[in-house]
């Protein structure tokens, strides 16, 4: 144990004589990261950083030129998604230990790039190529905390890790402030993230880091981080924007946010305008609080927030922010009645942050709102988030609206786009835009995906399929009743049916015969994936119309395969009716598009208008096979439009490609074309 902590001592010795070296931190601040090392037990990065005495860039950078590596920040770790087969290199018992985590393995050159915050640990290095097979191990630096994150989000599902750190340099964001940056447009992290946001300026510059040495590693490209901004000084009866939910009672128990839910959909079941209001207020409010990457705890007192905000404000009028500042009726009626969410459930005792948002959902960014007239960050988050929320579900919903009509998702972003910086956060409302448009254009690019149903009463026997149909471009749904499937059936959206024989109290023949008898289940493919192997039920099935008959146990894989092609072969594969997708690079990123066809499975040709330029990328089941950019081809064309954030784009899902010049895959490609960004290559 002893010598444990003496190689740890002597790490975080090492960092901190880095950091003094390349004048990034001076040796009275080293000093001050050892002794809270010594108090704490916490590795001297991470100190530093808790401390903010530096910023994440500027620690790895100096680390890795020292090191002699490449690395990736939390913010590119959160995004990246580790393939099983590379997953399975190395065991868990392994990584936990050591510290160690898979993320990209080149079968060509059997190379694996690793993930650690200890680049100079060839013993466990070593070991990791001893137990993957691989030629050469290369290792990828990370901050600690980040590497624990990443390995709890790959190995251990859990994907909190990492809305921890985000909540964490929420808290430190004032001591980075102090240490010599001036705040941007685009400052806290959870105050948004936007795709439009202006970079920070740096007040003064530090000393430079000795250039990195390059190597081949593909490593995630390093984002300019967000400075802090100091405390904003808040009006007398304000309330700041919350870091750290303070209530004693946190909202976390799920079955009390629905029972809000049921509670105010009854109450606002009587008004059309109204009914499913505060439902769909609440989904938003969820949405942005996992793109901001909130605590769960803090997420379900917003989502609380969302349900109570119009509970007392029944009258005539819909009281959002924008109608209140169009109208002085409205803005009268809500001046009344702000606090009757928080009054009329007083007794129940909710936190702060579930109140402060809904009573201050009517401040305004400009300081011109009501009660007290606080504006920007005074105003405490859950309600800025709560005002553009509530306006958005009230102008795609409710026809009395400003506009006196319903709009469209890209229509009502604009009106938000507005009022930005006199009602709404600007910062808040563009994230807000690019989680909605992203959103619909994630769905337009899968819009022809299979719909498959799954029927089984267990779910052990559906889980790994359903993973594997989802891997290979199905869309999936299940049902565990026959009553279940044909509610779902009734939808009429079904493609394929894979269904079990014994249902429980149901039949899976009898579920067949049914959905046969309809309009939209007589020609829906259907296949039988049964324990009951008796030759007289088969025959039964197939008389019904099934397109084969599977016994279990039945490889997952080899499964999902036969089902691709019997659906191919009974829908007429090459009649298919294919839509195009087009759009603009400011709705969804270059990189995120890629990721999302490659999820996707997706085949057909990308093509990319720029102000300087056209090209396209080509897509075969969801691998980027060939890329044409000017007189560029392959991997160096699909590096060059990586860089695109303003122009068109245009995808052809009939296109079918001949060539194939690029044998990367996705992940390898997006992440050595974003460290080629970071780099200037």
């Amino acid at each position: 144990m002893s010598n444990l902590r003496t190689a740890a001592s002597l790490k975080n010795k090492l960092v901190c004589d880095v950091l003094v070296r390349d004048k990034i931190l001076r040796a009275d601040q080293a000093d001050s990261v050892l002794t809270r090392v010594q108090r704490s037990g916490e590795r001297a990065e991470e100190a530093a950083l808790e401390l903010g005495m530096l910023s994440e860039p500027e620690l790895l950078k100096a680390l890795a030129v020292h090191y002699k590596v490449n690395f990736v920040s939390v913010e590119k770790l959160a995004k990246v998604d580790v393939a099983r087969g590379v997953r399975d290199l190395l065991s868990q018992r392994f990584v936990d230990k050591s510290g160690i985590c898979p993320v990209l393995y080149d079968a060509k050159s059997n190379v694996l790039t690793v993930l650690t915050a200890d680049p100079d640990d060839f013993e466990s290095i070593g070991e990791a190529q001893l137990v993957s097979g691989a030629r050469e191990v290369k290792p990828l630096l990370a901050r600690p905390a980040g590497v624990k994150a990443f390995i709890a989000k790959t190995y251990h599902g859990d994907p909190l890790g990492f809305a921890v750190l985000e909540r964490q340099a929420q808290i430190s964001a004032n001591a980075i402030a102090v240490s010599g940056f001036e705040s941007g447009a685009m400052r806290a992290t959870y105050d948004g993230g936007g795709a439009d946001a202006p970079a920070p300026q740096q007040a003064a510059p530090r000393a430079e880091a000795k250039p990195r040495a390059k190597e081949a590693h593909p490593i995630a490209r390093e984002p300019s981080i967000a400075p802090a901004r100091p405390q904003p000084k808040a009006a007398p009866s304000a309330v700041p924007a919350p870091v750290q939910p303070s209530s004693d009672r946190k909202v976390s128990d799920a079955s009390f946010v629905e029972l809000l839910h049921v509670l105010v959909s009854l109450l606002e079941s009587s008004r059309a305008d109204l009914r499913g209001h505060s439902g769909e207020v609440a989904r938003l409010m969820r949405r942005m609080a996992e793109k901001m990457n909130l605590d769960p705890g803090l997420t379900a007192m917003l989502v609380a927030a969302s349900f109570i905000h119009d509970l007392g404000k029944m009258g005539q009028y819909h009281l959002t922010p924008l109608n209140c500042a169009e109208y002085d009726g409205h803005k009268v009626a809500a001046q009344k009645g702000f606090e009757l969410p928080a009054r009329l459930l007083d007794p129940v005792r909710l936190p702060a942050e579930t109140t402060q948002a809904a009573t201050r959902m009517y401040e305004r960014y400009d300081g011109k709102g009501f009660p007290d007239g606080i504006g920007g960050k005074d105003i405490p988050l859950g309600a800025r988030v709560l005002a553009i929320c509530d306006t958005y579900a009230d102008l795609t919903s409710n026809p009395r609206n400003p506009y006196r009509k319903t709009l469209a998702a890209a229509e009502a972003c604009v009106a938000l786009a507005k009022h930005k910086e006199t009602i709404f956060d600007p910062n808040l409302v563009d994230l807000f835009r690019n989680m909605i448009l992203g959103e619909e254009l994630t769905a337009r690019l899968l819009a022809d995906r299979s719909q498959a149903l799954l029927v089984d009463v267990d779910p052990e026997e559906t889980t790994v399929l359903e993973l594997r149909m989802i891997e290979q471009g199905f869309v999936v749904k299940t049902a565990r009743s026959v009553e279940q499937a044909l509610k779902i059936l009734g939808e009429g959206t079904t493609d394929l049916v894979v269904s079990e024989i014994e249902l429980g109290s149901g039949d899976g023949l009898a579920l067949l015969s049914e959905a046969r008898k309809q309009s939209w289940g007589k020609d829906v493919a259907w296949v039988i994936y049964s324990r009951r192997q008796e030759r007289t039920v088969a025959q039964k099935a197939f008389e019904l119309g099934v397109l084969d008959y599977v016994g279990k146990p039945a490889s997952a894989d080899v499964l999902v395969a036969k089902l691709k092609a019997l659906l191919d072969k009974a829908s007429g594969a090459s009649q298919r009716t294919t839509r195009g997708v087009s759009g603009s690079l400011r709705e969804m990123g270059l990189p995120d598009m890629v990721q999302v066809l490659f999820h996707g499975r997706k085949s057909g040709r990308l093509q990319i208008r720029a102000p300087n330029g056209t090209g396209e990328i080509h897509f075969a089941e969801g691998s980027v096979v060939d890329a044409i950019w000017a007189d560029l081809r392959g991997e160096t064309a699909f590096y060059a439009m990586l860089k695109f954030t303003d122009g068109d784009f245009a995808l052809d899902p009939s296109f079918k490609a001949n060539n194939r010049t690029i044998n990367q895959s996705a992940e390898a490609l997006l992440l050595e074309g974003m460290r080629r960004l970071d780099e200037g290559i």
